[in-house]
């Protein structure tokens, strides 16, 4: 729709209001975070307006953003001690990250649905100093309205896969002059760069991936160093699971040599949501499974019978559940999502093996491919087939961990690069 026009999208957007409460009340069903402070997504809120221009926005609209926003964080308030945060999220998942951000005197909403009078609302009740959109979340009348009232914007850690340019050159007259109004763009690559210039931005500065700059949580690595001490099978992960990925997974399990199957097998899921549908998967199966919100202190080591599966079902452990595999089978790249962030992986020293799919990250795939820390396989059985052949050989794997741990370092220092665009735009 190359012909959409800005009064059209905001009537469109103005008439899925009800829409949006509704999908609120469902998801609020299965994630009682969507039913908490609903009237914020219309730029309705309990607390009183700010008096001064001193917030400094951080919109972040899930998981992954939120991780990267704390990187973010951490740096600008080592920059600027006594900084204040607005934190705003579209997600539970990434609400409930972000609350473990917030320090004395910031302030955490929900991202105002995107109509002129809620993002105006929102502007003017929290008189943000500047707004900084995290990675990919440009909606047009949160970039045009700031810009009427004067709060400079910048796109951060900025991405745009091809698939995302073509989706947007469909609305192209509503969303070049959006990407055109932005203040600033600060992009991971410069194939990114391309792309988001071809929408009219105006790339400032190439700073590289804020989640290089992330250290796994030391006490969750401990944790699972402790509980592998005393097992002796390699463990096999599939991590951060999709939709239809666990049953690709089960039959190529089911296809395996007799050989082949000597592993332990850690399941995690990508939406906590989902983990009771796998879990039935599993067991109608005939595979017995271990939740990890039903380990002792011992850890899925000290269950008295032998289980099929450990199935993570917790948020915030990804670090002790790539410190407690061998290797790890990347979730999101063997049905068509786009795959999901392979740093962490790579953080904690867990080699990995990728789907075809990783066009949400296509550029960091094959940085890490180029550079020894994950392999690329055309499917689940070849994965399972190779990751099961790989763990046999403690000598390579230990070398294919060190190559993992390299590639993180390497590009560390995008939080130090970003900061300092954030105080000029600032004034900070």
């Amino acid at each position: 729709m190359p012909g959409l026009s800005h009064a059209v999208y905001n009537g469109l957007v103005w008439a899925a209001q009800p829409l949006l409460l509704r999908k609120l009340a469902r998801r609020a069903v299965a994630e009682p975070g969507y039913g908490v402070a609903v009237a914020e997504r219309f730029g309705h809120y309990p607390q009183p307006p700010e008096t001064a221009t001193e917030l400094v926005w951080v919109h972040a609209v899930s998981l992954g953003e939120s991780r990267a926003a704390g990187l973010l964080i951490q740096a600008l308030r080592e920059a600027v001690p006594g900084v204040r945060i607005l934190l705003t999220h579209g997600t539970a998942t990434g609400r409930a990250e972000g609350q473990r951000l917030l320090r004395a005197g910031d302030v955490q909403v929900w991202q105002p649905w995107d109509t002129p009078a809620a993002v105006r609302r929102f502007l003017r009740h929290f008189r943000p100093r500047a707004g900084l959109l995290m990675e990919t979340e440009v909606w047009p009348n949160l970039v045009l309205q700031s810009r009427a009232e004067g709060v400079p914007m910048a796109l951060v850690n900025a991405r745009m896969s091809e698939k995302s340019l073509h989706s947007a050159l469909r609305w192209a007259s509503l969303m070049r002059p959006t990407y055109g109004a932005l203040s600033a763009v600060w992009a991971q690559t410069e194939a990114d760069a391309e792309r988001l210039r071809a929408l009219s931005a105006t790339v400032q500065a190439i700073t590289g991936n804020l989640k290089f700059d992330a250290q796994p949580d030391g006490a969750q690595c401990a944790q699972a160093l402790a509980w592998r001490a005393g097992w002796q099978r390699p463990v096999l992960m599939l991590a951060s699971s999709r939709e239809g990925e666990e049953a690709q997974w089960l039959e190529a399990v089911r296809a395996l040599p007799e050989a082949l199957r000597s592993v332990q097998w850690l399941i995690v899921p990508r939406h906590p949501q989902r983990v009771d549908g796998v879990e039935r998967l599993f067991v109608e199966a005939g595979l017995t499974v271990s939740r990890r919100s039903r380990w002792s202190v011992d850890g899925p080591l000290g269950t008295a019978i032998q289980s099929d599966v450990w199935l993570g079902d917790s948020l915030g452990e990804m670090a002790l559940y790539y410190s407690l595999a061998d290797a790890a089978l990347l979730g999101g790249s063997f049905a068509p999502w786009g795959g999901q962030n392979l740093i962490e992986a790579a953080a904690c020293a867990c080699p990995l093996f990728m789907g075809p799919h990783t066009f949400n990250f296509a550029e960091v795939a094959q940085q890490a491919v180029a550079e020894g820390a994950a392999r690329r396989v055309p499917d689940m059985a070849q994965a399972l087939q190779q990751a099961c052949a790989a763990v046999a050989d403690a000598g390579a794997m230990q070398a294919w961990r060190t190559q993992a741990l390299s590639f993180t370092q390497a590009h560390k220092g995008a939080a130090r690069r970003v900061v300092a665009l954030v105080q000029e735009l600032s004034g900070l």
